[in-house]
Order: C-alpha cells, then sequence, then structure tokens
C-alpha cells in the first residue's frame, strides 16, 4: 500500500540513483546504533521468559520448535509486514511515531484540540496535502467524529496512553536489558552472587543515565559498530548451534508447527504469548525514529541485516535448547561455545547499553511532543547537537527515569517478571499503531473503509491475542507498566484540563475591541517611551492581563504589541513562515499582534535575536500594509485578525529598516543620553561589575526615500524610537482557582493537582527565554 498525496514527500526522478542510495546506505549504518538495539538484545531473555510458570510442564522438543515458530512468524507480520511495507510509508514530512500519525489525522479532518490553531495555519507549507477524494462512507465517518467532542478526546487519550507507555517503555527498557547481559556472569567460572551482579547492573544504568546530557550524536558512530557486531556474532553463534545441535529445527518455519504447539499446551501455550512478544519489543522505534534516518534506510537496515540475524539466532538457540532441555532458564548464554563466552559477554553488554540509550533519547522527545500539545508541564529542553535537529536532552525526566529504573531493578531482581511489564507496555503501543494506521488509511491516504478494516482486523487481532496474553501478566510484574501509564495519563490529563480551564477564562474576559476603540489612541492612560510586549495564549483579541495592568498603573509603552507563542499541528515550521504579524485597531494606536508558531518537534532556541526579528517583522508588515489594499481595510470590525506571515529570509534584501550592528564593551547609548543621574550610576556600577561583557547592539534607520508615504515613515520613525527606548516584556503571573460552587473532584484536580504542577515546572518566562532584567509580572488570579 503506497500512501497518496500529503503523507510522504513527493519521490524525485534520482530516487534510486547511486547517490541516493549511497546517502541511504550511511544512514542505514547510523540506524544500527539508534533503532535497533533495543530489537536485537532480545534474544537475551525471550526463551528464559516463555517457558515459565505452567509452560514448565511442557519442557520438550514439540514445545520448542512450535516457540521458534511462532517466534519466526510474529518477526514476518509485524516488523517485516506491517511496520517496513506499511507504517513506514505513514511519515508527516519525514516524521514517524504515534504523534506524526495524529497529526497527520489533524489536518485531514478537525480531530485536534488545540484552543488556539486558526486559518492562517492550513497555510503552512508543512500543513498541506493533495485534493480529497473521499468516498461518501469516508466522510460520512468524518463528519461523525469531527461533531461528536468526546470521540475527538478519546482519539487524544489513546494518543497520550501510546506516549505513557513508550515513557513506561524509557523506564523498563534499561532495567531488562542491562540486568539480562550482566546476568550472564553468574553463568561464568568465577560465579557472583545476585547481589553482586545487582550492584554491578546499577552501577551501569546510573553511568547510562549521568551521560544522557551528552546527546547521542557524539557516539553515533561508535554505536553502530557495537550492534552491527553483536548481530553478526548472535547471527554465526545461531548459525552454528543449528547445524551442531539440531539442524531440523530449519522445519518449524512451517506454521504447522504453532497448531502442535496450542494443540498440546492449550492454554497454557496462550499465556506464554506474553514472553514470544518479547521478540518484537523495540520494533515501534523503527517508526518512532523515523526523522532522523529515511524510510529507506530503515527498510534496508531491517530488512538485509537484522531480521535475518535474528532469525537466524531464535533458530539457533531452539535447536540448542531442543538437545538440552534443562538450559531453558539460561538459554541464550547457555548457548554460547566457552571459547567465545566472555567477548560475546561484553558487546551483549554494550549492545544493552546502546539500546537503553536509544528508548531514555526517544522518551525525551515524546515528552516534548506531549508539551507542544497542551499535555505535559514545562520542562527544561536542552538541544544537544548543532548537526543533527531533534537530538534533546531533558534534566527533569532524565533524573526521574534513573530513580525509577533503579527501584525497578533492585524492586524485581527477575528478568521474568520485568519482561512482563516490557512486553504490556510495547504490545500497547503497536496495537495504538494499528489503530491510528486504520484512519490514516481512511483520512490521508483515502482507502475505502473495507480496506482499513481488513488492515484494523488482521493487524489488530494478531497484537490482539498478543496483547491479552500480556494482560494476563498483570499479577505477576505487568502491573508496573499499568502503574506507571497511569501516573503519566494522570499528570497529562491535570495539565492539560487545568490548561484549557485557563485559556477559555481568557477567552471569555477578553477586552472588548469597542472599548478601546472609544479610549481614542491614547487608550485613555500615559503612552510612555518604548514597546510593550504582552505575551499572551490568546491568537486573537486582547487579553485580560492588558487592561488588569492599566487598571492599576494607568501608563502603557508608545508601542505595543501581543505576542502569542503557540504550537501548530505539524512536525516543524521553517523560520520564514514562523511570524505572523497583524494590527489590533487603527493605525495611531501603535498596537501590533505577533504570532509565533513552532511545531511540535521544533525547539525554541535562545538566539538573542528576537526583538531585532520581531522589529524587521513589523517594518515589513507595516510597509506590506501600505501597498496591500486587503490588509488596510478601514472596517473597524476587522482591526483584529488581519494577520501576514513576514519572511525572515527577506531582511537582507529588504529596503524598509537599514540595520548597523556593533559590539559595545561600554554602557549602552539610550543609558548614556539619559539624562537622570541614578540611572547613569546603576549602569557604571553594573559595567564595574562585569567590565569584560560583550553586548551587540543593533541600530535601525530609515532608509533615503523619498517616494515612501509620510504616514508609513511616521510609524517606522515611532518604531525606531521605540525600539532604541527600551523593550519590556508583560506577562501574567497567575493563580488558577476553582470556584466555590465546584464540585469535589473539579478542586482537587484545579486547587492541588494543577497548582502542584504550576509551582513545580519551569516558569512561562524561563521557557520562553524571555530576560528576567526586562520583565514585568501582573498578577492573576483565574476562577475556573
Amino acid at each position: 500500500m503506497e500512501p497518496e498525496s500529503g503523507s510522504s514527500p513527493p519521490r524525485n526522478p534520482s530516487q534510486f540513483s547511486w547517490v541516493n542510495l549511497s546517502r541511504n546506505l550511511v544512514l542505514a549504518y547510523q540506524s544500527f546504533g539508534v533503532v535497533y538495539g533495543d530489537l536485537s538484545t532480545s534474544p537475551l531473555y525471550v526463551y528464559k521468559s516463555t517457558f515459565v510458570g505452567k509452560l514448565q510442564n511442557h519442557h520438550n522438543e514439540d514445545a520448542i520448535f512450535g516457540a521458534f515458530s511462532l517466534i519466526f512468524w510474529t518477526l514476518t507480520l509485524i516488523p517485516l509486514l506491517k511496520y517496513v511495507f506499511i507504517v513506514l510509508s505513514a511519515d508527516d514530512n519525514g516524521e514517524g511515531g504515534t504523534f506524526a500519525l495524529y497529526s497527520l489525522l489533524c489536518r485531514h479532518a478537525k480531530f485536534s484540540l488545540l484552543p488556539n490553531q486558526q486559518a492562517a495555519d492550513e497555510e503552512l507549507s508543512a500543513y498541506k496535502y493533495g485534493p480529497s477524494r473521499q468516498g461518501p462512507s469516508s466522510l460520512a465517518l468524518k463528519r461523525f467524529l469531527e461533531k461528536h467532542k468526546k470521540l475527538r478526546t478519546a482519539l487524544l487519550t489513546v494518543v497520550l496512553l501510546g506516549a505513557c507507555m513508550v515513557i513506561g517503555d524509557g523506564v523498563i527498557t534499561p532495567a531488562i536489558s542491562v540486568l539480562s547481559s550482566v546476568s550472564g556472569l553468574q553463568d561464568a567460572k568465577q560465579k557472583l552472587t545476585n547481589g553482586e551482579v545487582l550492584l554491578l547492573a546499577c552501577i551501569i544504568l546510573v553511568g547510562l543515565f549521568a551521560l544522557q546530557h551528552y546527546g547521542t550524536h557524539r557516539v553515533a558512530f561508535m554505536f553502530a559498530p557495537i550492534v552491527i557486531i553483536w548481530l553478526i556474532s548472535i547471527f554465526a553463534i545461531g548459525l552454528y548451534n543449528t547445524i551442531y545441535w539440531n539442524p531440523k529445527i530449519v522445519r518449524a518455519i512451517s506454521p504447522h508447527y504453532i497448531i502442535i504447539f496450542f494443540s498440546e499446551t492449550g492454554k497454557d501455550g496462550w499465556i506464554s504469548l506474553g514472553g514470544i512478544l518479547l521478540s518484537i519489543t523495540g520494533t515501534e522505534a523503527m517508526f518512532a525514529d523515523l526523522g532522523h534516518f529515511s524510510a529507506l534506510s530503515i527498510r534496508l537496515a531491517f530488512a538485509f541485516v537484522v531480521y535475518p540475524c535474528l532469525v537466524v539466532q531464535y533458530m539457533g538457540q531452539a535447536a540448542f535448547l531442543s538437545q538440552n532441555i534443562s538450559s531453558i532458564p539460561n538459554s541464550f548464554y547457555g548457548s554460547i561455545p566457552d571459547v567465545v563466552f566472555w567477548p560475546v559477554f561484553i558487546i551483549a553488554t554494550l549492545a544493552a547499553i546502546v539500546g537503553s540509550q536509544a528508548i531514555i533519547t526517544a522518551t525525551f522527545s515524546i515528552v516534548k511532543q506531549c508539551h507542544a500539545l497542551g499535555c505535559f508541564p514545562r520542562v527544561k529542553v536542552v538541544h544537544t547537537s548543532k548537526h543533527i535537529y531533534g537530538q534533546i536532552y531533558i534534566p527533569e525526566i532524565n533524573w526521574i527515569l534513573m530513580i525509577i529504573t533503579l527501584a525497578i531493578a533492585i524492586g524485581f531482581q527477575d528478568t521474568t517478571l520485568i519482561g512482563n511489564a516490557y512486553g504490556l507496555a510495547c504490545m500497547t503501543v503497536m496495537f495504538i499503531t494499528t489503530f491510528l494506521m486504520a484512519l490514516v488509511l481512511v483520512f490521508v491516504w483515502q482507502r475505502s473503509i473495507l480496506v482499513a478494516a481488513a488492515f484494523l482486523l488482521v493487524f489488530g487481532f494478531i497484537e490482539g491475542v498478543y496483547l491479552s496474553s500480556a494482560f494476563m501478566k498483570v499479577p505477576q510484574g505487568g502491573w508496573v507498566s499499568l502503574v506507571l501509564s497511569f501516573i503519566f495519563m494522570v499528570i497529562m490529563y491535570v495539565w492539560h484540563y487545568g490548561t484549557r480551564k485557563k485559556y477559555n477564562f481568557d477567552l471569555h474576559n477578553k477586552v472588548p475591541l469597542r472599548w478601546l476603540l472609544g479610549l481614542g489612541p491614547s487608550l485613555g492612560i500615559v503612552r510612555v517611551p518604548g514597546i510593550g510586549l504582552v505575551y499572551s495564549e490568546l491568537a486573537t483579541g486582547v487579553p485580560a492581563i492588558f487592561s488588569h495592568f492599566v487598571t492599576n498603573l494607568p501608563a502603557f509603552h508608545t508601542l505595543l504589541v501581543f505576542v502569542c507563542v503557540k504550537s501548530v499541528p505539524v512536525p516543524y515550521v521553517s523560520p520564514e513562515e514562523r511570524f505572523l504579524i497583524g494590527r489590533i485597531c487603527p493605525r495611531p494606536y501603535r498596537m501590533y499582534r505577533c504570532i509565533i508558531r513552532y511545531g511540535y518537534k521544533d525547539i525554541q532556541r535562545d538566539d538573542g535575536d528576537f526583538e531585532n526579528q520581531l522589529i524587521q517583522s513589523i517594518a515589513e508588515f507595516i510597509q506590506m500594509e501600505a501597498v496591500e489594499p486587503t490588509l488596510s481595510s478601514s472596517d473597524s470590525a476587522s482591526f483584529d485578525g488581519r494577520m501576514a506571515v513576514i519572511s525572515t529570509r527577506s531582511f537582507q534584501s529588504s529596503s524598509c529598516l537599514i540595520v548597523s550592528e556593533q559590539e559595545d564593551f561600554g554602557a549602552s547609548n539610550s543609558m548614556q543620553s539619559s539624562k537622570s543621574l541614578t540611572l547613569q550610576s546603576l549602569r557604571s556600577s553594573y559595567d564595574n561589575e562585569s567590565p569584560q561583557m560583550r553586548r551587540r547592539s543593533v541600530r535601525f534607520q530609515l532608509p533615503p526615500n523619498p517616494g515612501m508615504d509620510p504616514s508609513v515613515r511616521e510609524e517606522l520613525l515611532d518604531l525606531i524610537h521605540a525600539k532604541e527606548a527600551g523593550v519590556a516584556y508583560i506577562m501574567g503571573h497567575s493563580y488558577v482557582k476553582a470556584r466555590r460552587s465546584s464540585s469535589f473532584l473539579k478542586k482537587l484536580v484545579i486547587d492541588i493537582g494543577y497548582s502542584f504542577l504550576r509551582k513545580n515546572c519551569r516558569g512561562p518566562a524561563v521557557a520562553l527565554n524571555i530576560p528576567h532584567i526586562s520583565l514585568i509580572e501582573v498578577g492573576m488570579t483565574y476562577y475556573v
């Protein structure tokens, strides 16, 4: 199945050229270190986790042959057929994962619950998609889902559940991978106790999380050879065991052995599927990490290297176990010839670390995307690579994950119990991907509902059987995934609920435009020199904090800009389309609106140039407005909402303002020319404390243009003078409380849950990189 237009970038004629192929081969090489570390280390614990519990009564050759047949067909149907051939085509401008599927759906139908979306967002280049050719049944389903808000909320809940399970993976994967690899020491000649093995595993885990702030890009080329050597090693060992112990295992590729397995084991065999599914844990990473590579590179790596190596390894283990039934509790290390034990042990430990590293990085990305959807508290996001966009590190999440991972490793000390939790989390994510993919088939690829239903039935049934088996192991460790997901879901729900209630309060308490127009250009207050940037979540209207400010302090800046920083349902917004500039009220009021748009994978960088970009954008808008009649309409009802995209690339060639830059070691010009002795003394004391500080000052000037409209020239001069007078950032310092008439549950969520999260997350001023010295906070109490 190939996607219709809109879900994948168009293929150019050189798609399969040598240059393109060599690029994809390099990406395929790099993908081993990031994508396949988790999936390739599964042989460490699959057979051990399968033949536990009641299946201990069926330790015989037929059961082992059946288990291998199940593993082979599971690897073939889910990672190879579903992901490599179908799901990898459903990218969102090159990005993958559950959020990419949700983003695609939100753009092709009105499923999004982000409150501040505008029609202008649909004009983004990354937003566009092909013409709709949906059939009547698809359109009816689309209208039905769009009409019922509860169904759209349920869809978001499903996506967030998948996100919570991935975060749970970020805790469980390091614990099971490192414990499984280190457990080989117990089988060495110098036997170690459980406590000593656990101590070594904990030291490795602490070191793993402590190194996260360096970013995976620094060791990407080192990680790839580790996984490749590991895959070659397990392939060679698997081939050796197959030939040496039992070549008849090749017959078990036939699904006939699956029938024999279930006819002999019955219900016990069904429960054992919770161990079989561990063979495909980490499969979701192929899709989730698509943004760092390409679909072709991931397909090449899996189909030609990972898949055959894993199949041969599982085949070899089964051949060994069929002749050594007693070695089932130690299936992997028992099947390794003594000659190569230590090299394989070392490379297994390194591969486990690589696999853990990849899922931790993916967890950071998921948390960032949840925040973009308004479903996670603000956290510090550190960009760790100048070359690989999207490589991030979140300190708070990193240390929380480390504490929980150590607690799981120390608390369980048994990879089988941890594996039960691991399998449940991974299969839930896969099942959610299948459900979302069925919707993508209908609404994005515009296939018939029958095709989508067939996809959902086939893969949903297979994964549903595995999921039901995983749920049977909830008492034996599976509850860990459910508890972790529940905790993160509660955090996301409380934050999302409180944020929406706060936004709705702002929306219903906007300052009436007629009231502003009636006050005249002075707004009935003193207009002092400078620029006032009023931050708000509102994309339209004047926020209540503005009236709250002028009520208590009847003075404001001569030039007002209402700034809204918001997320849009695309992975990235290009810098040329980031700024959306408009005007509020007629020209003499000198009031503007600036909307800054980011995608769900964009990172807000602190480049220190925001003020200058904003001034240039407003100047560009003023000149554009003078020549475009649609922007300069005199209709007072349209004085809020007329927005224009201002490209930052046009600043170099634009003639609206002349920009001059200089590095200033001393006081700024505005402070030097100040007549206030107090300000001058404050400035000199500041310079004495930091004499080495180098500041870059940017000056704007009007070009000599005799043909410029006098009113435009006057407005541009006012803009330049206001910038030279200084910029102040005005932001609401809000206290959100539930109304007295609210229910007990609502008071619990808002007054305790949401308030706790707001107090313990990063402040909005810090998250938006607002300079503290220029910040003015306005106290506001929201009764929601």
